[in-house]
């Protein structure tokens, strides 16, 4: 299978950015179809790699890897080469860093005026904070995730993956595919700066707004923070997840347990509106009621109804599940000790999707053919290995 139907067959995109949000990027328009090289520092090549092959892996498949030494001339001779053909470029360095290489938006343009830029950084490229060191953790703290309640007794703790990083990664994805197949239509690119703390401003504002100026902080005025939609404790110390936002799964549940919990079907808790009123109490029958059975006893309850619920996974049993297989969100690239686990790509093209094209590449693995690409011969690249540049 190919991804020849796909308008970014055959586009080249230089990536410049390391760790995770450029990469995971890159790689989403790398399973789509285009052509992603990869610049890695000669001699330790990109920072995820010090993270482990599996953490480098996941990042990085479906793409070429070229080491290049960005601050030696030949080295930016090489680059130069490889911007003047190339559709896209992305970096995710501080503000000016790309300039002081000689890279920046205005110097790659007058090279190529075809060529999408993206800048992926942490605070932008205006602004007070935009040389600022930052990580995920910190772009969660300054958008306001954590203004935002979600459980009746909600506590501050980061998300178990890296949120913002991939809300940065995906707004950059997206933007570059529209600005990519703007620019194979026009001719004109453009550059574009994405920072990943306005990715999640984009998500937590109106929701920051709505808890904090409309209800004024206080958890039991927010009709999105809701009894019946949160995560309980099973008897045995299994969680369960179950999210009863529409009325009638809460009067199938309250049928469901009317023998041991009839004060489910209570009148004060007949909607959505009342159980809000009283959701501290809801929220404590609910723990009582779940508290009163094991996790398989539970699944067993609820797998025959229409309720919305969820064992919570928190160990392998999610590579165990029947309708994650099906889905084919699970694979493997590569043999032997390079062998690596990868998650598939989400959505289900009818066209088709190859998105487990291509193993992750080792460091420099893709070198010498891009530069034979490039018109260079086996002694100009032995040239360029011995000094260093390569």
């Amino acid at each position: 299978m190919t991804n020849d139907w796909s308008f970014l067959n055959g586009m080249r995109i230089i990536d410049l950015s390391r760790l995770l949000p450029g990469p995971f990027a890159t790689q989403s328009l790398a399973d789509l179809g285009a052509e992603v090289i990869k610049i890695e520092e000669p001699k330790h090549g990109d920072p995820g790699r010090i993270l482990g092959k599996d953490m480098f892996a996941r990042l990085n498949r479906n793409k070429k890897s070229l080491t290049l030494d960005l601050k030696s001339e030949d080295g930016k001779a090489v680059l130069t080469e490889l911007l003047k053909g190339a559709d896209a470029v992305i970096e995710s360095f501080r503000p000016g860093v790309m300039d002081r290489l000689g890279f920046g938006y205005e110097a790659v343009k007058a090279l190529n005026p075809a060529i999408v830029y993206c800048s992926l950084s942490g605070f932008g490229q205006t602004g007070p904070y935009r040389q600022r060191a930052g990580h995920d953790i910190d772009f969660l703290a300054l958008s306001g995730y954590f203004a935002v309640p979600s459980q009746v007794n909600d506590k501050l703790a980061r998300p178990k993956v890296r949120l913002s990083d991939y809300a940065g990664a995906m707004y950059g994805a997206l933007s570059m595919a529209v600005a990519m197949g703007s620019a194979k239509i026009s001719g004109k690119g453009q550059y574009l700066d994405v920072a990943i703390t306005d990715a999640m401003v984009n998500w937590t504002a109106p929701l920051v707004r709505i808890a904090h100026e409309l209800c004024e902080g206080d958890p039991d005025r927010m009709s999105f923070v809701m009894p019946d939609n949160d995560i309980f404790e099973t008897s045995d110390g299994g969680h369960i997840a179950i999210g009863l936002f529409e009325n009638k799964f809460w009067v199938q549940l309250a049928k469901l347990m009317q023998a041991d919990f009839p004060e489910l079907g209570r009148p004060e808790y007949a909607n959505n509106r009342l159980r809000n009123q009283r959701k501290r109490e809801v929220h404590k029958l609910m723990s009582r009621m779940f508290a009163s059975k094991t996790l398989a006893e539970w699944e067993a309850l609820f797998r025959p109804t229409d309720l919305p619920w969820a064992v919570v996974y928190q160990d392998m049993r999610l590579f165990d599940d029947p309708h994650l297989q099906e889905r084919g969100m699970f694979g493997e690239l590569g043999e032997g000790e390079n062998k690596s686990f990868q998650a598939g790509y989400p959505t289900k093209f009818s066209a088709g999707l190859n998105e487990f094209n291509r193993p992750p590449p080792t460091k420099g693995q893709d070198t010498d053919e891009i530069l034979r690409g490039l018109g260079h011969d086996d002694v100009a690249i032995q040239a360029m290995r011995d000094a260093g540049v390569i």
